[in-house]
């Protein structure tokens, strides 16, 4: 096969090519393995490598998808001894077990804060949703939010003995009994 127009690109740039895979892998051999794997994807190309607009670049792209899959292949595993133990299997997060208060503690809101956090946390709606409901501007629908989160979060601590780490994150709580199903 004949491909003049690939013999000028890789003549033009086989050099640059060779340095830059060089300077990546710390090898002369790696780096022109990789090369000549640049080249034979070029040459399957046939006649339509000839149609390539920027053949620079196309070889540059080639070359670093053929680099990072050297790499990724190239990634040392460390054989770890049999005698370590398996780490513990952690509990459920106690957020996940909080969930039984919320009913509880979203019954004693007000109806507008039940509302807000309601429609947008719980059922996942924009706060557009909350401001458009209520007929307020979405900065006065995202102040009301807030302030329902608030009061929610102090019911939340006073009630069910909410306690949070140093990262806000809920680390203990004392469940309140459910509310009395209704008929």
């Amino acid at each position: 096969m004949n491909l003049p127009c690939l013999a000028g690109a890789w003549a033009a740039h086989e050099g640059e090519l060779r340095g830059y895979l060089r300077h990546r892998l710390g090898s002369h051999e790696d780096a022109d393995d990789l090369l000549q794997e640049v080249f034979i994807k070029a040459l399957r190309q046939g006649s339509a490598f000839c149609r390539i607009d920027h053949p620079r670049a196309w070889l540059f792209h080639v070359a670093r998808n053929a680099l990072a899959d050297r790499l990724r292949v190239a990634h040392t595993m460390i054989e770890l001894p049999e005698d370590i133990p398996a780490p513990a299997s952690d509990p459920r997060p106690v957020v996940d077990d909080l969930a039984q208060c919320l009913p509880r503690v979203l019954s004693e809101l007000s109806a507008e804060d039940r509302l807000a956090i309601t429609l947008c946390d719980i059922e996942g709606q924009p706060q557009q949703a909350l401001a458009d409901h209520l007929g307020i501007t979405l900065s006065g629908a995202k102040s009301r939010l807030q302030r329902a989160r608030q009061r929610l979060r102090e019911k939340m601590e006073r009630g069910c003995r909410v306690r949070y780490d140093e990262h806000g994150r809920v680390i203990d709580f004392t469940p309140r009994p459910p509310l009395p199903a209704a008929d």
